[in-house]
């Protein structure tokens, strides 16, 4: 099988992100498997787009950082030619109060989860082809305002107003950018340093009273990448059940 269409999926080494490069390498892209630290599972990526007939090859790039983030950019150009879809996403999610006072902690997320998106938003307005999209991601908790979440919160906040500007800014070009908001999806992320009842209640708040699965919105993600997705611009696609 011939991948047409070239993808850059970052943090798809695991969670959701790797769920989304299984699904467009499905969808017939060939895809850029960037990670961050963990080359073990990215590899492991790659071999599921692979035995499945699709085209990928894993790059490491430390996602705050200017010149991997321009890496990431040129060695996937070395190795395919374009560009047609970037999806964005990588992120953490410490959580703390607000009284903490923890400045490291916050420097870090917004380090990671908006100075990335930035920089990894720039780049894509270089070099996605035209009729690309551009797909970044944010969260639904933006909107549930709850405790500890403050610094992950901003972080997402500041990635929504990026997308509306960006897409303002690529006009003539036929390049669409939206991000995709998750609520609760059973990842390590998600789950890590929550005990049962804490994770049963989130799991209940949906009207449709179940966690999200990666799959829910590695759809979502396809859909804006593909065909029909066309006309879904300078959006926030708040994929969660009825979450928020």
């Amino acid at each position: 099988m011939e991948n047409k269409q070239v993808a850059i999926v970052t943090g798809a080494s695991g969670g959701i992100g790797r769920a989304v490069a299984i699904r467009l390498a499905q969808d017939g892209f060939a895809v850029v498997v960037h990670y961050s630290g963990n080359a073990q599972k990215a590899e492991k990526t790659v071999a599921e787009v692979e035995s499945g007939g699709g085209k990928a090859i894993a790059v490491q790039a430390d996602m705050s950082n200017v010149a991997d983030v321009e890496r990431l950019f040129q060695e996937t150009l070395h190795k395919f030619g374009e560009i047609a879809v970037v999806v964005h996403c990588a992120g953490i999610m410490p959580l703390a109060a607000i009284a903490d006072g923890d400045i490291e902690a916050f420097d870090k997320v917004i380090a990671t989860n908006l100075r990335g998106t930035f920089l990894l938003l720039a780049q894509a307005a270089r070099h996605v082809s035209s009729g690309g999209r551009i797909i970044a991601f944010s969260s639904s908790v933006v909107a549930k305002a709850f405790p500890t979440y403050g610094a992950y919160i901003a972080s997402k906040a500041g990635v929504e107003g990026l997308v509306h500007v960006l897409a303002n800014e690529l006009r003539g070009r036929n390049i669409t950018v939206n991000a995709v908001a998750p609520g609760p999806v059973a990842t390590d992320l998600f789950l890590k340093g929550k005990n049962d009842t804490e994770i049963e209640q989130l799991s209940k708040v949906p009207p449709l009273e179940r966690l999200g699965q990666v799959e829910d919105i590695a759809n979502v993600v396809s859909f804006l990448a593909g065909t029909d997705g066309g006309w879904i611009n300078a959006q926030v696609l708040r994929a969660n059940g009825g979450f928020a």
